[in-house]
């Protein structure tokens, strides 16, 4: 493992997400100063801002890129109740303080009163569809029916998840799966569900139920890749990382499972999986990202540590050359600077 590259964002305040392409080749970034800006890798590894927008009047939590089948588009969402849909443009926009940006903005959802939590695209296979969550536990589903005009969203389905705020959403991308999504929130009695949407009836329900001792920060659901079970890993606020094997179908856990990763020193913010769903990144409080892989016996492992100060512990001779991993830490850290961003990749 080894440090790429630095940006000095020049953020105002937070850093509260950080959200990289399907390529690989922009980043985007969101704060508590209320603006997104768009990064671009140049020639030679470099990384340059190509636009920076003041975006919502609120800060705002996450920002995520649609699938590039359906163009140049990303979502942000914020404490200002709102969730805003962007579309690249071919001319800049310059706004009042003579900030550049090629994003356009198409359309602003704002159904709800609340501040909007997490919004995720669903799988490009099932369209051009958002779904968000507040901190009332709230959630709700957008489809854009022309993916030619982004103006255009309709909600297709609101229920209530949680009476409690939502933290984190995770779609299920199997193709050979109907639709679910798992759900984290902050209630301690039920802090992650599995929801699916049965055909026949054109319904959300909620499915299996998986219990925590505390709240959960985040869920990530692995990719179904050559597999015929599913593997949902949680951050939890007791410091656990816990890593759920489910059937097929979503319903029934597997036995020995949950697996309780532990190690860490701090609350846990995130998790995420690698492209293939084999080694498993998790990011918490104590100021290091861990890595773990599962043994032949189904033993989850920590393969290394990653610290702030950029030293690796290293728990096995051999690294995973061919594994490309993606971490994106977005914990709201009032004590961890605020315009510095670090990217690592193996």
């Amino acid at each position: 493992m080894k440090l790429l590259f630095q940006l000095q964002t020049s953020h105002d305040s937070l850093i509260h997400d950080v959200s990289i392409d399907f390529y690989g080749k922009r980043i985007a970034t969101c704060s508590s100063d209320q603006k997104i800006k768009v990064w671009e890798k140049k020639s030679q590894g470099r990384w340059v801002c190509s636009s920076e927008w003041k975006a919502h009047n609120g800060s705002i939590w996450k920002i995520v890129w649609a699938h590039p089948q359906f163009g140049q588009c990303i979502a942000s969402c914020s404490f200002d109740q709102t969730v805003c849909i962007w579309e690249e443009q071919d001319e800049p926009i310059q706004d009042q303080k003579n900030t550049v940006s090629y994003w356009a903005k198409k359309a602003t959802i704002s159904d709800g009163q609340m501040s909007i939590q997490d919004i995720k695209f669903a799988p490009s296979h099932f369209g051009l569809k958002l779904a968000t969550a507040d901190s009332s536990g709230m959630l709700r589903m957008y489809e854009a029916p022309d993916i030619m005009d982004l103006s255009r969203w309709a909600q297709t389905h609101e229920f209530q998840v949680s009476k409690l705020c939502v933290n984190s959403m995770s779609w299920n991308i199997s193709r050979g799966s109907i639709p679910m999504i798992a759900i984290a929130s902050n209630d301690r009695l039920n802090p992650l569900q599995i929801w699916e949407f049965i055909e026949t009836s054109r319904k959300w329900t909620e499915g299996l139920k998986l219990a925590h001792d505390d709240i959960v920060n985040h869920v990530d659901w692995a990719p179904q890749i050559g597999r015929s079970f599913h593997l949902i890993a949680t951050a939890s606020k007791d410091g656990k990382v816990r890593i759920w094997k489910l059937d097929e179908s979503a319903k029934k856990i597997a036995p020995n499972y949950p697996f309780v990763c532990e190690g860490h020193t701090g609350e846990v913010w995130k998790v995420e999986w690698n492209i293939t769903g084999t080694i498993l990144a998790s990011s918490a409080d104590d100021g290091t990202v861990r890595l773990w892989r599962a043994d032949i016996d189904g033993k989850w492992n920590c393969l290394s540590i990653i610290s702030t100060e950029n030293k690796e512990k290293v728990f096995q001779n051999q690294k995973e050359n061919n594994e490309n991993l993606q971490l994106n830490d977005n914990r709201d850290d009032q004590n961890n600077s605020n315009d510095n961003l670090q990217i690592e990749f193996k």
